[in-house]
């Protein structure tokens, strides 16, 4: 017998605030990490974000904790980032993550939510939107470690 699963996370760091992620290529970044979660055997929907911090929403395989999967993404990006002449300022990402999983029935609005972040931070900052997620999706969080 087989098992089967769904597990869909929108995981999201940052940069410790700093807009270290130039748009004009950040498309290298997310090419690069969608290498990272296929070799997790993870299946990757949609990735974006802005100049200090990303988004991924992905199917988590069974076989990796949600810890270890976020853990290989950031190390492995930030050596890459840090070799490459493209993200000069880039030093680390932040300690921390927010983690948040949903249903299939809010894929899409999750995948659209992705995909406008660049027109969502014309009006909201990565601060008060992390707060917003933790919110809405009933995170306890403590503010002082958003400082």
């Amino acid at each position: 017998m087989s098992s089967y699963r769904q597990i869909f996370y929108q995981v999201v760091f940052g940069t410790n605030r700093l807009p270290t992620i130039p748009e004009s290529h950040c498309t290298e970044l997310y090419k690069y990490i969608s290498g990272i979660v296929k070799n997790k055997n993870c299946k990757l929907f949609c990735i974006n974000g802005v100049e200090d911090h990303i988004h991924i929403f992905s199917d988590l395989h069974p076989t990796i904790c949600l810890a270890d999967y976020v853990k290989d993404i950031k190390v492995a990006s930030s050596l890459w980032m840090k070799s490459n002449s493209h993200f000069p300022k880039f030093k680390s990402w932040q300690e921390g993550y927010g983690a948040f999983t949903y249903s299939i029935r809010e894929k899409d609005r999750i995948i659209n939510y992705i995909e406008n972040q660049k027109e969502h931070h014309r009006k909201e900052t990565f601060y008060d939107e992390f707060k917003s997620l933790f919110t809405k999706n009933g995170v306890e969080f403590d503010e002082k470690h958003f400082l």
